[in-house]
């Protein structure tokens, strides 16, 4: 039995909090909170925008509840520390949970800069110990059936694709522009697009992105991710748009050789939508709607995390690596709007 502590009881913390209860082989064992009301359980003012309910009352009988992260850290009781704290945290905590002897999944982004995901990656190697990030869009049906039929090459040869990625502003979340807080829209929301191109193609050679700026930030990107001549053409949208009748929309057109995979969903007025339902387009004319594997993808994200701490093996979705490769994809393009030119993909 995997025991795991969360830090930080936000949206994604709760978010992580039920979805540990349908992994059989983990067992929440600590939480920590600077709020004492979620400390004892009480979670109503939790708010996020994917659509569903919101914060509830929770019960946490044998539950460890700590207000100060290097109390649960000191914890014996708990093999896995789960970071859902504020992103300008996740370095900082990561190394110290590493340093202590625990293993880590870390909610995305990795982190806020490349260098501080490097210091990160040294600690686990240093300390023997795993460090997983929890990018979960993989681990959504549609998205895990495109990355498997790219991998055994379903449909043939990838030729390429766009993926879209909007919320509207997230008027909850005080520091979401901040580049020292949450790191803006491109470092928090369109790293989930950046890392599964990162896994279903590999690392490009360049990005050239145009946007628009809110402050110190990119509120809106759209992105060329550049690869070599004959290699999949994939581009990108992702950001912010004043439209709060649409809390959050998702999806993705992606062409093969036989076939183009679509999908498209939505939040409208706080009810999710699935306006295109995964579409097979055939090269011959055929249209079919695969049958997708039901459940939640976050318990499976984090039915892969305990099965990791087992077997000492994280699947690629999990590892640090792409994670990593993400979030310096992400900056080189937030470079590449302020340059109005390519930027080249090179080590940070």
């Amino acid at each position: 039995m995997v025991r795991v502590g969360i830090l930080g009881i936000g949206f994604m913390g709760m978010t992580h909090f039920h979805a540990w209860q349908q992994v059989r082989q983990a067992r929440v064992t600590a939480i920590c909170t600077r709020d004492a009301k979620k400390r004892a359980g009480d979670w109503r003012g939790i708010q996020g925008n994917l659509g569903g309910p919101a914060g509830q009352q929770v019960d946490l009988k044998g539950i460890a509840a700590y207000a100060d992260w290097h109390e649960l850290l000191a914890d014996p009781k708990v093999d896995l520390v789960d970071i859902c704290l504020p992103t300008s945290l996740h370095a900082e905590a990561a190394v110290a949970a590493l340093q202590a002897g625990k293993h880590v999944l870390c909610e995305k982004p990795l982190a806020l800069e490349p260098r501080q995901a490097a210091k990160m990656t040294a600690a686990a190697r240093t300390s023997g110990k795993l460090l997983m990030a929890a990018q979960v869009l993989p681990y959504f049906p549609e998205y895990g059936y495109l990355l498997q039929a790219a991998r055994i090459g379903r449909y043939g040869q990838l030729l390429g694709g766009h993926f879209k990625r909007i919320i509207s502003d997230p008027l909850w979340i005080k520091d979401f522009f901040d580049p020292r807080g949450a790191g803006g829209p491109v470092i928090d929301l369109h790293i989930h697009d950046a890392h599964f191109i990162r896994l279903l193609c590999g690392m490009p050679r360049a990005v050239f992105s145009t946007g628009r700026w809110r402050g110190e930030v990119v509120s809106f990107v759209s992105t060329q991710f550049l690869f070599d001549q004959g290699q999949p053409t994939i581009t990108a949208a992702s950001g912010v748009i004043d439209q709060q009748g649409r809390s959050f929309t998702h999806g993705f057109e992606v062409h093969f050789e036989h076939a183009t995979l679509v999908y498209d969903f939505s939040v409208f007025d706080n009810q999710p939508t699935t306006s295109v339902p995964l579409t097979v387009l055939e090269r011959k004319g055929k249209v079919l709607r695969p049958k997708l594997a039901q459940g939640d993808a976050f318990a499976a994200e984090l039915a892969d995390a305990a099965r990791a701490v087992r077997t000492g093996e994280p699947p690629p979705p999990l590892r640090s690596e792409p994670a990593s490769d993400a979030l310096l994809l992400c900056h080189l393009q937030q470079q590449s709007v302020r340059r109005g030119k390519p930027v080249r993909v090179t080590a940070p």
